[in-house]
This record gives structure tokens, C-alpha cells and sequence, in this order.
């Protein structure tokens, strides 16, 4: 009997966060302060997309689960980081994360630039984990889609053009290109990570490419709509940031009926590019629906 989408999801994330317990370093291990306060960043919070992501892409093309664990907590580790870097006084300068206050607030500033540098190298350390992969040089390429999904031409590139844009009037075309990189990259490289764990025909990889892209840029402008609309209590991270701090966002552009009309176009071209997969990609459409369709 096939589970329910929110049975599998909550299977899958009940399941991956003993993982990330188990893989991230011990609390009581030297240097205590920082396993504390990166354990602190990853763990109990977020819906686990970008692992989900990754699952439901290695179920589509029969990859075993565990290697599966080591390309999701990559990608994991690598978003968690993020956050951690984007939500400091230097940058987002942002006070609640996840419901709870930010690493920075809650530790300190240092500690904050540290958990952040801790978490991306720890990731490499998975993806470069013998158990991942029977095919060096798939493995290798693996390694080199998660550095540029993170690095200048990706997150963190994108990242930098976020920086810049304060105050200054984007095309649709230029925001768009900021959260390709910003956002898109790595889901991008959730879905073809997970992909890469078992054997994927070129045309399978290509669709999910494809997929992956409408997918990360439709993330974001919901992300856009429920920073105008939804609570901090909600959101659980301040809401209605980007407005005050004078960022272009999809709904300052576009307002919030066309943003919704994007989010809906993006979800249907996402659910399109899936069709000849059949069955087996039933989890990544039912993600695209979580992901597009959350309350707005």
C-alpha cells in the first residue's frame, strides 16, 4: 500500500533527523561551544525540503536509501549554513530563525561565522563519503555540482546580487536571475544529487533538471508572497523583512496577483516536464505541490 504524501514526508523526516543527529558531531566533543551551537542550527527545525527533494528523486530511479542520507545531509548542511551566514548582523541582520532565535543571538557573532564554515565543510566530508557512490568519477562530478550550487556562481553568488539590489529597481529578468542562483541552485542540486545516487538515463536527469529549475524559482516567489502576507508566527522568521529592509521581491514587482499567477505557471511547467516519468515520479509532483502550494 503506497503511503499518503504527508505519511512519507513525515516518514522521511522523522527518520533523516536521527541521521543528522547521529552524523553531526557530539555536543559533549571538544570544541563543545561549536558542535553545541551547529547542532543547534541544524537540528529541530525546517521542513527538510531540499532532503525530500532528494529522496523522492532517488526513488524515482532506485537508489538505496543510505547513500541517499549522505547527498541529502549534504545538501542539508550546506542550506543550514546559509541561513546561519544570511542571518547575521552583516548581512540579513535577523533575529528569529525556525521559531527560535538565530545562532548569532543565541551563541555569538564569532561562533555564528564559525558554525557556518563547520557546516559547509562537513558537508563535502559526506559527499565524499566511499559509501555514496561505486563510480568515482560520478562522485567526483557530484562534489563539483554541490561547490557550484554554493559557491560565486550559485548561493552564494546569488547571495551577493541580493546585497547589492537593496534599494535599487530589478527587472524581472534580473530578480530572476538572482534567485536562480540565490535559491534555485541548491534545489537544483538536491533533486540531481539525489538522481546520482542510483542509475538515471540522460533524458531522466535532463527532465529533472528542468523540473528542479521551476521548482527553485517558484520556491522563492512563494517565499515572496508569504513574506507580504503570512505572520512571524507563521513563517516562523520575521515576517515582512524584505519590504522593510527595501528589497525587490516578486510581489513589489509584479504585485501579489501576478506573483500567484508566476507560482502557478512555474507549478504547472514543473508538473508538465515530470509526465513521461510516470509512477515513480509521483513524490517529486506531490513536493511540487507542498512547495507551491502552501498557504498564501
Amino acid at each position: 500500500m503506497t503511503l499518503a504524501f504527508q505519511d512519507w514526508a513525515s516518514a522521511h523526516q522523522l527518520r533523516f533527523e536521527d541521521v543528522l543527529k547521529q552524523w553531526l558531531p557530539p555536543s559533549d566533543v571538544a570544541p563543545q561551544r561549536l558542535h553545541q551551537a551547529m547542532r543547534y542550527s541544524v537540528l529541530d527545525g525546517g521542513k527538510r525540503v531540499r532532503p525530500l527533494l532528494a529522496f523522492a528523486a532517488g526513488e524515482l530511479v532506485g537508489a538505496e536509501l543510505e547513500r541517499v542520507n549522505y547527498a541529502a545531509a549534504a545538501v542539508e548542511l550546506i542550506h543550514a549554513y546559509s541561513l546561519v551566514h544570511d542571518d547575521m548582523p552583516c548581512m540579513d541582520d535577523d533575529v528569529l530563525r525556525r521559531g527560535k532565535p538565530t545562532c548569532h543571538v543565541q551563541f555569538d557573532e564569532a561562533t555564528a561565522l564559525l558554525v557556518g564554515d563547520s557546516l559547509q565543510t562537513l558537508a563535502f566530508h559526506f559527499l565524499s563519503d566511499p559509501v555514496l557512490s561505486d563510480h568515482p568519477l560520478r562522485q567526483i562530478a557530484m562534489v563539483r555540482l554541490l561547490a557550484q550550487a554554493s559557491g560565486s556562481r550559485g548561493m552564494a553568488g546569488g547571495q551577493a546580487i541580493d546585497l547589492d539590489s537593496v534599494g535599487k529597481q530589478l527587472s524581472v529578468t534580473e530578480l530572476e536571475f538572482m534567485h536562480i542562483h540565490k535559491t534555485g541552485a541548491l534545489i537544483r542540486a538536491a533533486v540531481l544529487l539525489g538522481a546520482n545516487c542510483g542509475e538515471a538515463s540522460e533524458e531522466s536527469l535532463a527532465r529533472l533538471d528542468h523540473f528542479a529549475k521551476c521548482v527553485g524559482l517558484a520556491f522563492q516567489v512563494v517565499d515572496d508572497i508569504l513574506d507580504a502576507e503570512a505572520d512571524t508566527a507563521t513563517l516562523g522568521k520575521t515576517a515582512g523583512k524584505d519590504a522593510d529592509n527595501d528589497k525587490p521581491t516578486y510581489v513589489t514587482l509584479l504585485g501579489v496577483v501576478a506573483a500567484k499567477k508566476m507560482a502557478a505557471d512555474l507549478h504547472r511547467e514543473a508538473l508538465n516536464t515530470l509526465a513521461d516519468l510516470g509512477a515513480p515520479a509521483q513524490r517529486l509532483r506531490e513536493l511540487a505541490d507542498f512547495i507551491v502550494l502552501r498557504k498564501f
